[in-house]
């Protein structure tokens, strides 16, 4: 008796698969699918081809919507206090050549241009057309002594901060000046800032707010390196025992 259950009970399996297998096959062939699952949009593109009339933001768009938010208003107002005060310390002037060093989104370049400077560049890892160019800091793309002022907010995140000092020296004039703000700190900070220039010497110290953060300003004047002022000495001093030998007239 439970021999013939068995045979019976498989045979009602065997006879489900069939027909759940028959209705599948039937759903997949007959049944018409949706033309797509997600609600059709009329600006969105149906195929590459239609994709080039899309409506695209300019980069102008982009930064009329920057330039006009509070915030970045706020940061060129802090700048241009800062720069204003260069201008009467006499560190800058209207036809200053000025090097703005991991510039940002160029919030300082815009001051300065804003205060009356025409020759301003800013220089970042990502470029913000038109204010800031795309550049290495560690590796700049500039000729040797072409800028007037070099300027940087940003030498505490520098990756190597003694090569992006080098650099920043590099490309300022004998005579220019360069100019770092650091996290403000004290006598001791202040002295391991300066061991990271070798081609300048320190003309002022001080302390200063830049974008709500207060900061130490180290202002420093581009001279001769070191190796090049003994070099320059040792041909002076040889030039002035040659000039005192007495010549010997045949």
């Amino acid at each position: 008796m439970e021999k013939h259950i068995q045979i019976f009970l498989h045979k009602i399996s065997y006879l489900s698969i069939t027909i759940a297998t028959l209705t599948l096959i039937l759903v997949f062939f007959f049944q018409p699918l949706p033309e797509t699952c997600i609600n059709p949009n009329p600006n969105h593109p149906k195929s590459s081809c239609s994709a080039a009339h899309r409506r695209t933001t300019t980069v102008g768009t982009k930064n009329h919507r920057l330039w006009s938010t509070n915030t970045w208003t706020k940061h060129v107002n802090s700048f241009s206090t800062l720069f204003t005060h260069f201008q009467t310390l006499k560190l800058i002037n209207n036809h200053t050549q000025t090097l703005i060093l991991s510039a940002g989104g160029g919030q300082a370049v815009m001051a300065l241009k804003q205060i009356g400077l025409v020759d301003v560049v800013g220089v970042e890892l990502v470029d913000s057309p038109p204010l800031v160019s795309r550049g290495d800091p560690h590796n700049l793309p500039f000729f040797d002594t072409v800028f007037d002022l070099g300027f940087s907010v940003n030498l505490d995140q520098a990756l190597f901060p003694a090569r992006y000092v080098r650099e920043l020296e590099r490309v300022v004039r004998v005579g220019g000046v360069v100019v770092v703000c650091v996290e403000e700190c004290g006598e001791s900070g202040v002295r391991e800032v300066l061991r990271l220039f070798g081609r300048s010497e320190v003309v002022q110290v001080g302390n200063v707010t830049v974008v709500g953060s207060k900061m130490t300003m180290i202002v420093t004047r581009r001279t001769i390196s070191v190796c090049l002022r003994l070099c320059l000495a040792m041909r002076f001093h040889r030039f002035q025992l040659l000039s005192m030998m007495p010549l010997n007239h045949p």
